[in-house]
């Protein structure tokens, strides 16, 4: 679930935090290699993760024992404790640092230690902070602790997010000092003195402590638990073995499993590199093997990744935000995703079956594949405890409990069950990676909130929106196109976490002022964001998959681009037409999303030059009309729809009766040679994944730690 990738050691079996997918292993032999000082620090961490989850659950579910109970800002100070600390522990200061897991330096632990008595200190004097209003007048040393936590959440957010958004974040959080000075007039503001910006950052409301953080705490670290279990109980293996069951006998199977799966792992992972480093060391080769090119297969990889952020029932962590800026449950968040995320696959799937059909691919016998049913009956725990999750959102509509709820379940049946059963090693490894995602989060987070806090705090936030309503002159059309802009280059350089956090002050109101639809609004950021993950010069899914597939990286993103092309069209459309997030009567809605997914079709044939259903290619002049009709498809006038509906329903059928038929397909590749590697592969994830970093050893020369995304952060191993 989360925006950024990490670094782990040999062991390792994911990229990425926050996405609940395979992380280190503390294994009996590598326990017994750890010093004295890395034993103390390994037990640090596992001791700060059980406390701080256990403190979230009393919030959560109100146990309250002995009536103990905790202010929002002490729950927040504790929260911060807990997991900012870890980010001292468990991601290196330099990327080119070389230690062993939990071997910290005395500058990181004195860091640490100072992060947790600041914020206890905090804590213990929460009921103060707010009777005596100590953001404006505090005592001495509540001013200096106030300095050293706006400093340690700087240095957490470098670590954990990279250089370029702590220099944004560190800019944002000093401007109040000179926001009367500013010569442009929307920018001015009420100035504050450099003391009384820092307890306003640390002990205020709105900066730190603000929405964002808030978010993590009541919601977001449940859904991290829950991704990290669904992972180590032997999820990830389960919605492959389904996907080769469903799909791996249509032609272009392989592909079709890839796509499948990786969509899948967005139920874990939130990252798109990270989806990318854990499915594509399997599903990559197998499609090469097939006889896709490698700038393909990769392509495939990476936009089907991509859409991780973008898939309910678990979003990306922006999602999560959503809740919380626009102050409904997650259940309404993921039921307007839906429909997006549905189209955003539907094109891809659409162009793997035409590509497949052209070259003429087959599938894997069905003899070599895994049956369906017999999936079904070892897996059933995982669709159970995301069946339970779902209801829980949908009837309950608790997004705080129901996410704790579900991994309980799957705990519970992972104890007793033979199969994946989780011992005390295993129980030990959920921790462990629960602690590290949710440490990334929270120092990504709490960063992005000294934004947020700059803005309120100088009175910013209120007028920008307004200016960027003046500037476009209520031209929706523009502001979409400059937000599209806007998004895409911030996205270059920073997490979509934190682009979303930022357009969601600045640009979302703006859109709202002009008739979006605010779901939409806030959807079109997230769309816009994560669309950096595919399109050059950054396009780090794409150069982690051609990594992979050892395939030129620039041709693999200008593939993913195409393979994606919904993920830029569609948020135009649906912030136009706001039935595509379901913001419209059922009837509407209905109507919408059927018109855009022939739409979707249309587009996707156009790009390949042929039409699955009616098995015909596609001159130039009929790819052009069917491109055409498919964008009138998605347009919101009835008039433009039923018009792109005709053209396209004609121009297939005249294709059928008068067009080149593709005939017999002609063998190409071997999907059953394929099916032997994914299936060694899901059988075994961790021996796929074992061996050096794999973004050491398999991203091309400027893909990897040369080109770091900056978002990514380097974990210590």
């Amino acid at each position: 679930m989360n925006d950024v990738i990490d670094e782990r050691s040999a062991d390792d079996h994911r990229d990425g935090p926050a996405d609940g997918q395979h992380g280190p292993v503390v294994t009996a032999a590598e326990t017994a290699r750890l010093t004295g000082g890395q034993r103390f620090w390994a037990g640090a961490a596992v001791t700060l993760t059980i406390a701080g989850v256990l403190i979230v659950l009393n919030q959560v579910f109100f146990w309250n024992p002995g009536g103990f109970t905790l202010l929002l800002n002490a729950f927040l100070y504790v929260v911060l404790a807990c997991f900012l600390s870890q980010v001292f522990i468990l991601v290196r200061a330099r990327k080119s640092a070389d230690r062993s897991r939990f071997s910290v330096p005395w500058y990181d632990a004195v860091l640490a230690v100072v992060c947790v008595a600041t914020n206890l200190y905090f804590a213990v004097h929460a009921e103060d902070i707010s009777l005596e209003g100590w953001d404006y007048a505090a005592p001495p040393l509540a001013v200096a602790g106030s300095f050293v936590l706006w400093l340690l959440v700087l240095e957490a957010l470098r670590r954990t997010a990279g250089l370029v958004v702590t220099i944004i974040a560190g800019a944002f959080s000093l401007y109040p000092l000179i926001a009367e000075q500013m010569p442009i007039g929307f920018l001015q503001g009420v100035p504050f003195p450099i003391e009384r910006a820092a307890t306003v950052h640390a002990l205020g409301p709105d900066s730190i402590l603000g929405l964002p953080l808030q978010t993590a705490g009541a919601i977001l670290i449940g859904f991290l638990v829950f991704g990290v279990v669904l992972q180590r109980t032997g999820g990830a293996e389960f919605f492959i073995d389904l996907a080769r069951s469903v799909f791996g006998h249509a032609r272009g199977g392989s592909a079709k499993v890839a796509v499948t799966s990786s969509a899948s792992m967005g139920m874990m992972s939130g990252s798109a590199v990270s989806n990318v480093l854990t499915t594509g060391p399997m599903t990559i080769p197998a499609m090469k093997r097939a006889g896709y090119p490698g700038t393909y297969a990769a392509g495939i990889e990476a936009t089907a990744a991509t859409g991780g952020s973008i898939t309910p029932p678990i979003m990306g962590t922006a999602a999560f935000l959503m809740v919380s800026f626009l102050g409904i449950p997650y259940s309404e968040v993921a039921q307007a995703a839906a429909a997006p995320a549905l189209l955003y696959y539907v094109g891809v799937f659409t162009q793997v079956d035409a590509y497949a059909a052209r070259t003429g691919m087959r599938g894997e016998p069905r003899s070599r594949l895994p049956k369906a049913l017999a999936t079904l009956r070892t897996g059933w725990p995982y669709l159970l405890a995301l069946g339970a999750l779902i209801l829980l959102l949908v009837w309950q509509r608790d997004e705080a409990q129901a996410p704790f709820m579900a991994a309980a379940l799957l705990l519970a049946i992972a104890v007793v069950r033979p199969r994946h059963r989780l011992g005390a090693r295993g129980l030990l490894a959920v921790v462990v990676d629960s602690g590290r995602s949710i440490a990334e989060i929270v120092g990504i987070i709490a960063g992005v909130g000294l934004i947020v806090g700059a803005l309120s705090m100088s009175g910013a936030s209120l007028s920008l929106a307004r200016e960027l309503v003046a500037a476009v002159g209520d031209n929706v059309l523009l502001i979409l196109i400059a937000g599209a802009v806007t998004c895409f280059v911030l996205g270059m350089g920073m997490t979509v976490s934190a682009v979303y956090v930022f357009l969601a002050i600045v640009m979302a109101p703006a859109l709202i002022e002009l008739g979006v639809n605010p779901v939409a609004a806030h959807l079109f950021v997230i769309y816009w964001a994560a669309a950096s993950y595919i399109t050059p010069p950054v396009a780090l899914a794409a150069f982690a998959a051609a990594g992979i597939a050892r395939s030129s990286p620039m041709a693999t993103a200008v593939t993913a681009m195409r393979l994606g092309a919904a993920k830029y069209i569609v948020p135009f459309c649906f912030a136009l037409n706001p039935a595509l997030v379901a913001q419209d009567d059922v009837g509407s809605v209905l109507q919408a999303v059927g018109l855009a997914i022939v739409g979707v079709f249309a587009m996707g044939a156009a790009f390949e030059g042929y039409a699955p259903l009616v098995e015909v290619r596609m001159p130039g002049w009929a790819r052009a009309v069917a491109l055409a009709g498919g964008v009138a498809l998605l347009l919101p006038e009835t008039v433009s729809s039923m018009a792109g509906l005709v053209v396209v329903v004609a121009l297939l059928a005249g294709l059928r009766l008068f067009g080149h038929h593709a005939g017999p397909p002609e063998r190409r590749g071997d999907d059953a040679a394929a099916a032997d590697a994914v299936a060694a592969a899901a059988a075994g994830s961790g021996e796929a994944l074992q061996g050096e970093s794999l973004r050491d050893e398999s991203l091309p020369d400027g893909a990897g730690s040369g080109e770091r995304r900056e978002g990514d952060p380097e974990v210590r191993t």
